[in-house]
């Protein structure tokens, strides 16, 4: 499994006369890879990148705890998805939820084949 922390917001800017903001071109960078906005002390954020792992899929870990600009990142969250807890979990720039969204979508058959068509995984023989 590989996975690394970085930072990432918001795949577009609803004024594009403004300048982009350090998060939303962070997670343009992000928009076809999954990534896990997570806090290194969350017990849901350590279920979904567990999954994750056991299901060899590889992610980016964005740490908002660790970030230096963790508050305004999760703020730009919550103002784009309306979720403001974490985990925040994106696949293919798409926004899936939190840990009870992740699993259930794993429960019901619909991860994996997302993992797989973002290159997350490799497809099972």
């Amino acid at each position: 499994m590989a996975h690394s922390s970085s930072s990432y917001s918001r795949p577009s800017d609803p004024n594009p006369a403004e300048e982009p903001s350090k998060p939303t071109m962070a997670l343009d960078k992000a928009s076809n890879s999954v990534v896990v906005f997570s806090k290194t002390y969350c017990p849901f954020c350590a279920r979904v990148k567990q999954l994750l792992a056991q299901l060899g899929a590889s992610y980016k870990a964005v740490e908002l705890d660790v970030e230096s600009d963790g508050s305004e990142l999760q703020a730009a969250l919550a103002n784009w998805t309306g979720q403001r807890t974490v985990p925040c979990v994106f696949i293919k720039g798409k926004h899936i939820g939190g840990c009870d969204d992740t699993m259930a979508m794993h429960k019901g058959g619909n991860l994996v084949p997302l993992l797989t068509d973002a290159g997350a995984t490799t497809p099972s023989l």
